[in-house]
């Protein structure tokens, strides 16, 4: 039998919400999201941290060898410079993402994007309301401001704001240690088994045909995925 995953978990982290607000409120530059087939309506990205600190890069993934560095919207955001301070553990991509009212991201998977595989990804909501639903594996997962979240990628997910305001998430990407693994252990943690993968053989043969240098880099990534599991 499988060993249960990580499906979700509520982190102990601290947030100067207001401060954080008043700071996104004055960041401009929004870019659509690169992904138009997985969402209706507006979903905009601005990214703080990203290969070689360069802003317009908006894709979570390295880029040509360049390391993560801060943009210069990071720089324009103390409070949030402040909030990752705290976290000692190495961080990739930071970005604040945009989900406008109306917009749905249909349901998919990040694959790659797991605690156990390494890599963890967390959402800290900075501006919601009632109306928006996070579903993880078909489980909805309240996200009140402030609070701090991992979700685990890998699994079916799907985000839709039907409320009537913008819904704003810190988006931060790092790479799990003892500091992160500690932290884990001290939030609240949902576990299930394991989805089952029907269509990586699939979506590996798409990428390839797609022939770009992320799309085969990805299907590189998730070969050594399925010979190592």
């Amino acid at each position: 039998m499988n060993p249960l995953i990580l499906q979700q978990a509520r982190l102990p982290i601290s947030v100067d919400l207001a401060s954080i607000q008043r700071e996104v409120d004055d960041l401009t530059g929004w870019q659509a999201h690169f992904n138009t087939r997985q969402y209706s309506g507006s979903w905009s990205a601005l990214s703080l941290r990203a290969p070689g600190g360069q802003s317009h890069h908006i894709i979570p993934d390295a880029l040509n060898d360049l390391p993560y560095a801060d943009t210069e919207l990071m720089e324009r955001s103390a409070s949030i410079q402040q909030l990752l301070h705290n976290f000692s553990c190495d961080l990739l991509s930071v970005r604040l993402l945009n989900l406008a009212a109306g917009a749905r991201i249909a349901e998919h998977r990040d694959h790659g994007l797991a605690f156990e595989q390494g890599e963890a990804r967390l959402h800290i909501p900075i501006r919601t309301n009632t109306g928006v639903g996070f579903y993880v594996n078909g489980a909805a997962v309240p996200m009140p401001e402030g609070s701090c979240w991992y979700i685990n990628a890998n699994l079916p997910h799907r985000v839709a704001n039907e409320g009537a305001s913008d819904r704003i998430h810190l988006v931060i990407d790092c790479v799990v240690n003892d500091w992160l693994r500690s932290l884990f252990a001290g939030g609240e943690q949902v576990f299930c088994a394991p989805a089952p993968d029907t269509g990586t053989r699939a979506v590996i043969d798409e990428l390839r045909r797609q022939s770009t240098p992320f799309a085969l880099r990805l299907a590189d990534d998730m070969e050594r995925q399925l010979r190592n599991p």
